[in-house]
């Protein structure tokens, strides 16, 4: 008789083991653990956001809601959008998602299925070649290529990966884990393949006022996109305004996906509870100047990380252009996931191994930035003092 495991679905059985988990799974309960593993700061959820959920479970709204998301979530979404990148959005366009992990996932449900092919720029959050291969499709991995200005993406290679199975495009921008940002020439070069080829593009700008360029936030397909072109947006209220526990993200796409992605919600889980979401309308309306500190913070985590690092000679840091994570490489150290797992638990310094982000990152470490100076600058000071022991 076959084993349990034999009898589940291969796609079940080939979802890798989280290389970030497998860390924290290491370093978990240390009392002098600095956790810079995960894409998260030290900040709980400010009080205002709490208050509103407080506010609609003391109403009693602990009911099924609208599967898309309530209309004042939606229309938040909608203002939000309009201000950031100076343009109307109608309400129509915006989903309520369950994270944006499951934003991803059900973006992926629409635009791929067994035997078609999506196209994944590396090193790339690992979350999202799995969701891509669980689903039953491929991910086409694309590796990005590394300098000494940092990372850089080639359209061509993104073109050459293009076959007759691929049905959608994906890209990440400000990128975790690199810190690469794409400019307009290549969102624009991107475009145009999706147009050509008749494909999908599965756009993450979650990152996108983490930016430490010019102006106030990331170049976006919202800039040369028009309303009804092949561009799903997926994003998440996590990052901006400390939500990650809350798992409430969204998608933007063309109105006439509207029922398509209801149907996905429903079939999956028939909605985000109706206080989670009225904290998010709090978030997205009262927040502005919460998140203005949140990308404060992470400029000023970003310059402690890199001056500490810079210092020691066997450290290569490229600066990252955005998001919150340093991606760097030690000279020496060509085995990244033990190197992340005796570091955690001979030192309490969380990092996540290149290894979990796919091909191209295999030599690098990732850090989030987004936390306290003084944790930064105490992990520092244990990392540099431990690496003249290994």
């Amino acid at each position: 008789m076959s084993s349990l495991i034999d009898r589940l679905s291969p796609a079940a059985r080939k979802a890798p083991e989280s290389g970030i988990v497998e860390v924290f799974n290491a370093g978990w309960g240390r009392d002098d653990l600095i956790p810079l593993w995960a894409g998260e700061g030290d900040l709980p959820t400010p009080d205002f956001i709490s208050a509103a959920a407080k506010a609609s479970l003391d109403r009693g709204e602990t009911f099924y809601t609208w599967q898309r998301g309530i209309p004042p979530l939606r229309e938040a979404l909608a203002e939000y959008h309009s201000g950031l990148y100076q343009r109307p959005f109608s309400s129509d366009r915006f989903y309520v998602t369950g994270s944006g992990m499951q934003a991803i996932q059900l973006a992926v449900q629409a635009v791929s299925g067994s035997g078609s092919e999506v196209v994944v720029p590396t090193p790339a959050w690992p979350n999202v070649t799995a969701a891509i291969e669980i689903h039953g499709a491929r991910a086409v991995t694309v590796p990005m290529h590394e300098d000494e200005t940092g990372w850089q993406l080639r359209i061509e290679d993104i073109e050459a990966a293009i076959t007759p199975q691929t049905t959608a495009l994906f890209l990440n921008s400000p990128c975790n884990p690199t810190g690469w940002v794409a400019d307009e020439n290549l969102l624009k070069a991107f475009l145009d393949l999706a147009r050509r080829y008749e494909l999908w593009i599965i756009a993450d700008e979650i990152y996108a006022l983490f930016h430490y360029g010019v102006g106030d936030r990331a170049p976006s397909f919202y800039d040369i996109a028009a309303d009804d072109d092949p561009v799903i947006f997926v994003n998440s209220m996590s990052k901006n305004w400390a939500m990650t526990g809350w798992r409430v993200g969204w998608i933007s796409a063309p109105p006439a996906l509207g029922q398509v992605f209801e149907n996905l919600i429903q079939y999956s889980t028939s909605g985000v509870p109706s206080f989670i979401q009225w904290g998010a309308v709090a978030a997205l309306t009262e927040g502005g100047e919460f998140l203005e500190s949140q990308v404060a913070r992470a400029r000023t985590g970003r310059e402690c990380v890199l001056n500490g690092l810079k210092g020691l000679n066997r450290v290569n840091v490229p600066p990252p252009q955005g998001a919150f994570y340093l991606f760097f490489s030690i000279e020496g150290v060509t085995d990244t996931r033990q190197f992340a797992l005796d570091l955690v638990r001979q030192t309490g310094v969380g990092l996540a191994p290149g290894t979990a982000f796919g091909a191209g990152g295999e030599h690098c470490l990732r850090l989030c930035y987004a936390r306290s100076p003084d944790h930064l600058e105490e992990a520092v000071r244990r990392i540099s003092a431990w690496l003249p022991a290994i």
